[in-house]
């Protein structure tokens, strides 16, 4: 399930990014990256796992699936966590430089 979830979020990020490449304003690319890297890394976890569990693979437990499933929203929580930072940080529209002028 983390691999799924990952993979979707790779796709949409995706989507939005090509949508706007021109223009990156929002560095949608940074999510890209970040959720691509993680599918990656579940793809890999994946096929050694297959490896040493063989055809038990595609019949995991519920338990099993409502963990990998709660993993994989936190990565993706994680990565929105760490982009939001990094947009903050840049602040490539000024909004964040304006509210804190504003204020002094």
């Amino acid at each position: 399930m983390t691999l799924l979830i990952t993979v979707f979020a790779t796709i949409i990020c995706t989507v939005l990014w090509y949508k706007n490449a021109p223009d990156d304003c929002m560095k949608i690319s940074v999510l890209c990256f970040m959720y691509g890297g993680a599918s990656l890394m579940w793809l890999v976890d994946a096929i050694f796992e297959y490896t040493e569990m063989g055809g038990d693979f595609f019949t995991p437990a519920l338990e099993d699936m409502i963990n990998d499933s709660f993993l994989g929203f936190s990565v993706v929580a994680l990565g929105l966590v760490v982009w939001l930072f990094i947009l903050i940080v840049k602040d490539p529209k000024g909004i964040v430089r304006a509210a804190l002028l504003k204020k002094l």
